[in-house]
């Protein structure tokens, strides 16, 4: 199965967009599928890359956060499993096993977050974005409470809610147009690798 919407050739693309995706490949092995799918739109591939490395790396923009990489990630995996989005379950689940250092985090949290091999903080970090995720609507002061007792500050808060927000974007892109995950996604960060020899 295909994308609805044929993936540009790299060389098609303004220079600015073929720089940061060879800096990708460069760094993964790979393009992943979802920077060729969107640089289509040139405009909107710089917004949403320009938004995404500002929730993904705060650092990128000077900002701190309580958040670890592998926190949003399985923030992420949660959302997109809950949104049934194939392609950001599969692509940040990946990561998610990498940055965990656990071969079967991404199974448990994308089958049943709350049945996971995660931390209390996790799950109450994962109970937030999944109401975000399904009925934002409906929090209250409430919500809150659980994560500042496990040391989130209003802006760790509003990192778990931007990221919630912005995948279910992207799920929803991803979703629409039929982009399926790279093949070398499945395999990332299952089987440790080998310490070399010091």
């Amino acid at each position: 199965m295909s994308t609805r919407y044929p993936l540009p050739e790299l060389d098609s693309l303004p220079e600015d967009i073929k720089t940061k995706i060879l800096a990708v490949q460069a760094k993964a092995g790979f393009v992943p599928n979802v920077f060729l799918g969107l640089a289509r739109r040139p405009a909107e591939w710089r917004a949403f890359f320009a938004y995404h490395d500002a929730l993904m790396e705060p650092e990128s923009v000077g900002r701190t956060s309580n958040l670890s990489k592998g926190d949003r990630e399985m923030i992420i995996t949660a959302t997109s499993a809950a949104n049934g989005c194939l392609y950001c379950v599969v692509a940040h689940g990946a990561l998610l096993r990498i940055y965990e250092k656990k071969p079967l985090v991404t199974d448990q949290v994308a089958t049943n977050w709350r049945k996971a091999d995660i931390t209390p903080r996790q799950k109450a970090m994962l109970a937030f974005a999944m109401k975000v995720c399904q009925r934002s609507n409906e929090l209250g002061e409430e919500d809150f409470a659980p994560l500042h007792a496990h040391g989130l500050d209003d802006e760790d808060i509003w990192d778990i809610a931007a990221i919630t927000a912005f995948f279910g974007l992207s799920n929803r892109i991803a979703s629409f147009s039929n982009m399926m995950p790279n093949p070398e996604f499945y395999l990332m960060g299952r089987v440790p690798r080998e310490k070399k020899p010091s």
